[in-house]
C-alpha cells in the first residue's frame, strides 16, 4: 500500500506514523481477487450447510414457503426482539402493498439480557396492550403474534425453534437447546395474557417477507447493524437436508446465519492483530467471525484496538490514553460514523470525540487525521466485505438474475455509515455480470424485521405459511 491515495496521507505525520497508517492499509483495503477468494468460499459454505445440518453457515429452513401477495388486508402483532432494543407493534397492511405500524420501544436492560429476557418480554407485551385497551379480556380469542428472534436458532415448525447460542451480547443462561417461543409463551401465561405465538421468525426472513410484501420481486433480505445475517428464497430442491414435505411453491425462505463464516479455522477473512484481540475479548471467541468485521457492534472496538497499538508506540495522542478509552467498547462505531465524513477545517468533530468523550486532552491536528484514516479503513472494509455475501447469495440464484430482483436491506450500518451502500453496491458489481447486475434493486426495508414478524403471522393465519 502506498501513502499516494490522500485519504491515507498524514499532513505533518513523522515518517514512522505515516508508515504505520500504510501498514493499517495494506490490512484493511481489500482487492478484488482477495474478495474474490472469499467470495468463492463462501458459496462452498453456503452448499456444505445446504447439504447437511451443523455446517459453519447453518442454513436454516424457515418454514415459510409462500410469498405474500401484497394483496392481503387487516392488522397484524408482533414482537421484534433485537440485539439492544425490543419493539412490540400493530402492523396494518392495506392490500396495496403498503404497510402502516404504531409500535413501541423498549431498551433491554442489562437483567433481561444476563437473566429475565423472557419474563421482560412478556412485560412489554402487556404494557403496549393495556396503553391501547388491546388486551384480551374474558371469553376474547388470543391475539395472534408474530415473534421477531435475530438470535441463531433451529427452527423445527413455524411457530417453534430451538436457541443454537447467543450473540450480540446476550447470554442469557438455560435457554441453548430449549424451544424459545415455549420459554416466552410461558412467560406470557405467567402474565396472564391471551397471547398465542403463531409465528418464530429470524429478523432476516422478517426483513425479507416485509420488503416482499411490497415488491413481488424480493429475493433476499438482509440485516446490516448491530449484528448481520441474511436470508433467501431457496428452491427446495437444492435443499438436500430437507426431510419434510416438498411445499406445493417449490420454494422456501432459509435462513442463513452467515455472521458464522469462517469462525471454525479463521482461514479467508481478512483477520489483522486488532481482529484477533477482539475477538479473544468478547463474550464468544471463535464464533460470529464475519459478523465481528462488519457490523456496528463491533467496529467502534477495532478501532479503540487500533487507537491503544498506535498510541502504545508514541504514534498517537502522544502515547496518552484514559480510564475511558482504556475501557472496551468505549469507542461506539457512531463515532467512526461521524469522523469518517468530518470535513472541518480542523477535524472539530474528531477533536470532540477525542477530547470530551474519550477524555484526552489536547489532540493534534495530527491525532485527528489519523483518528479520521482509522474510520475510514475500518468502515471501507466492513462495506466491502459485505458485498462478500450479497455477491455469494445472489450468485447462488443466478436463474433468478435475469429479471428484476430486489435485496431488502434493513440496519444502522446499512442506513447511517457513511458510504456503506454506494460501497456494498460498487463492490458487488464487480463480480457479477453487468448484463444481470442493472436487475438488481438494492432497497432500504425500513423496519422489515418488525413488519416481517407480523406478515408471517398472517401468512401463518391465512396460508399456513
Amino acid at each position: 500500500m502506498s501513502s499516494a491515495d490522500s485519504r491515507y496521507t498524514i499532513v505533518g505525520a513523522t515518517p514512522e506514523q505515516q508508515a504505520a497508517i500504510d501498514m493499517l492499509a495494506s490490512q484493511f483495503l481489500l482487492t478484488d481477487e482477495r474478495l474474490g477468494a472469499i467470495i468463492k468460499e463462501f458459496r462452498r459454505r453456503m452448499e456444505e450447510g445446504l447439504a447437511t445440518d451443523g455446517r459453519v453457515l447453518k442454513m436454516i429452513p424457515s418454514y415459510v414457503t409462500r410469498r405474500p401477495l401484497g394483496s392481503e388486508v387487516g392488522s397484524y402483532f408482533a414482537i421484534d426482539l433485537g440485539g439492544t432494543n425490543l419493539r412490540v407493534l400493530k402492523v396494518t397492511l392495506d392490500g396495496r402493498g403498503g404497510v402502516t405500524s404504531e409500535h413501541q420501544k423498549f431498551a433491554l436492560s442489562e437483567e433481561a439480557k444476563s437473566r429475565t429476557l423472557f419474563d421482560f418480554v412478556a412485560q412489554c407485551v402487556d404494557t403496549f396492550l393495556d396503553e391501547r385497551n388491546l388486551r384480551p379480556l374474558g371469553q376474547q380469542p388470543p391475539i395472534p403474534m408474530g415473534l421477531t428472534f435475530s438470535y441463531p436458532v433451529q427452527q423445527t415448525s413455524i411457530n417453534s425453534g430451538t436457541l443454537v447460542q447467543w450473540t450480540k451480547g446476550l447470554n442469557v443462561p438455560g435457554c441453548v437447546g430449549r424451544d424459545v417461543v415455549r420459554l416466552l409463551q410461558d412467560a406470557l401465561l405467567r402474565l396472564g395474557l391471551r397471547v398465542k405465538i403463531v409465528a418464530l421468525v429470524n429478523d432476516t426472513v422478517g426483513t425479507l417477507l416485509s420488503a416482499a410484501y411490497s415488491d413481488p420481486a424480493a429475493q433476499m433480505g438482509i440485516i446490516f447493524g448491530t449484528g448481520t445475517n441474511a436470508a433467501y428464497y431457496e428452491d427446495v430442491a437444492n435443499l438436500a437436508k430437507w426431510k419434510g414435505p416438498n411445499p406445493s411453491s417449490g420454494e422456501m425462505v432459509l435462513n442463513m446465519e452467515w455472521g458464522a463464516f469462517d469462525s471454525d479455522d479463521f482461514a479467508f477473512l481478512p483477520f489483522t492483530p486488532h481482529d484477533i484481540k477482539l475477538d479473544r475479548k468478547s463474550i464468544n471467541p471463535r464464533k460470529q467471525a464475519y459478523e465481528k468485521m462488519i457490523s456496528g457492534m463491533y467496529l467502534g472496538e477495532i478501532a479503540r484496538n487500533i487507537v491503544l497499538w498506535l498510541a502504545d508506540q508514541r504514534l498517537l495522542l502522544d502515547g496518552r490514553s484514559s480510564e475511558i478509552l482504556n475501557a472496551m467498547w468505549s469507542i461506539d462505531t457512531s463515532y467512526l460514523s461521524s469522523g469518517a465524513v468530518d470535513t472541518t477545517s480542523d477535524l472539530s468533530e474528531i477533536q470532540q470525540v477525542i477530547e470530551k468523550t474519550l477524555n484526552i486532552s489536547n489532540s493534534t491536528f495530527v491525532d485527528r487525521q489519523i483518528f479520521k484514516v482509522i474510520a475510514i479503513l475500518v468502515g471501507e472494509r466492513a462495506a466491502r466485505l459485505s458485498a462478500v455475501g450479497v455477491v455469494a447469495t445472489l450468485t447462488k440464484r443466478s436463474d433468478l438474475l435475469n429479471k428484476p430482483v430486489t435485496v431488502g436491506i434493513d440496519g444502522s450500518m446499512y442506513e447511517h455509515y457513511p458510504y456503506f451502500h454506494d460501497i456494498l453496491v460498487e463492490t458487488a458489481s464487480h463480480f457479477i455480470p453487468q448484463e444481470q447486475f442493472k436487475n438488481i434493486n438494492f432497497t432500504l426495508a425500513k423496519d422489515g424485521s418488525g413488519v416481517g414478524a407480523a406478515i408471517t403471522a398472517m401468512l401463518a393465519a391465512t396460508y399456513d405459511a
